[in-house]
């Protein structure tokens, strides 16, 4: 049985990552930070459901900012496979607190790094780390392609550009199997709220039941190409299965602006998101990403990848998800007070 660890399982993709690995059969372990609320909603259901019996998933306390933590982890668990999905991933959020962001993004991966070697893993452990098209930035090429240039626009995208060539640099100086997936913005319902396609799909089925009035919005021209997430995460899992690691652009090669993404969202519920939709400049990046399409040309290519989920569709799921979501709080809201 394989063994794999993930850092930010409690997240978006952390979450369709372990459940595609238990279906696989795996041993997963994920690290989680130790925090006075409960925050693992999106893997509770491993637990619960009853068609998983016997599915062996492992919690461990930990933090990307601890690296004696980290070695001592991958000691004890000797992992076939390393996932780095942890960060703070948040881009506006990244100009706020730009520190803790270079330290868990940036730092956070070469902590790991180091760490396998320490552990003495580096001829057992493969290594995927969680790339972003946000590295991309000011483009200099469209679409984008493993070859085109970085020139990120945020803290995030440095800290982003950072791990990636930690990532290389490994993988050249001690010959690990590590691989960088850039992937491009994907996706689900499990998206953060705070999030814009989240925030959009969210508001948009809260406003269609009567439960909340408008949608305040930053720049609505932004291009983005999106995809599914639950799609995205079996090309992370393909990656480390490859005889040769290497780095790979995750993408749909299309590309769609806020303003359509509104407008489908809204649309689907027969509404006409310009009536709701207002502009806030707290939401604005001090410099913003214009345009992100990818060419994931040579996934297809070497690994026989190909993105099934397209936008219309992806964006179907948020909102089905979400109406159902926004139904069951309008009961709540329905119910007497005691």
């Amino acid at each position: 049985m394989k063994k794999a660890l993930i850092t930010g399982i409690t997240g978006q993709d952390g979450s369709y990552l372990a459940e595609l690995l238990l279906a696989k059969g795996y041993e997963v372990h994920g690290i989680i930070r130790r925090a006075s609320t409960f925050n693992t909603s999106r893997i509770d259901h491993l637990y619960r459901d009853p068609h998983v019996n016997g599915v062996k998933l492992f919690l461990h306390y930990g933090d990307l900012a601890d690296s004696v933590q980290m070695v001592k982890l991958l000691y004890e668990l000797q992992p076939d496979e390393i996932y780095n999905l942890g960060a703070q991933s948040h881009v506006r959020v990244s100009f706020d607190i730009p520190e803790y962001t270079g330290d868990v993004d940036g730092l956070g991966a070469q902590r790991i790094l180091e760490a396998i070697r320490e552990a003495g893993l580096v001829k057992k452990v493969r290594y995927y780390q969680a790339s972003s098209s946000e590295m991309f930035g000011k483009v200099q090429q469209v679409p984008q392609t493993e070859t085109t240039p970085f020139w990120p626009r945020s803290p995030y995208g440095c800290a982003k550009v950072y791990a990636y060539w930690l990532t290389v640099n490994y993988r050249e100086s001690y010959a690990l199997h590590a691989s960088n997936g850039i992937l491009f913005n994907h996706e689900s319902p499990r998206r953060g709220e705070t999030f814009v396609t989240r925030k959009i799909t969210r508001a948009a089925t809260r406003i269609k039941l009567g439960l909340q009035d408008a949608l305040y919005l930053g720049n609505l021209d932004a291009q983005r190409d999106w995809g599914y997430a639950k799609e995205y995460v079996e090309m992370m899992w393909l990656m480390l299965q490859q005889d040769r690691p290497d780095d790979y652009v995750v993408a749909t090669n299309e590309t769609h602006s806020v303003r359509q993404f509104c407008e489908t969202a809204f649309g689907l519920l027969d509404l006409d998101w310009q009536r709701y939709v207002k502009y806030d400049d707290r939401y604005e990046r001090p410099s913003e990403v214009d345009l992100l399409i990818g060419d994931p040309a040579k996934a297809r290519r070497q690994l026989g990848w190909e993105p099934k989920v397209r936008f219309k569709d992806l964006v179907k799921i948020m909102v089905e998800s979400d109406l159902e979501l926004a139904k069951r709080e309008r009961q709540i809201n329905d119910l007497p007070k005691l």
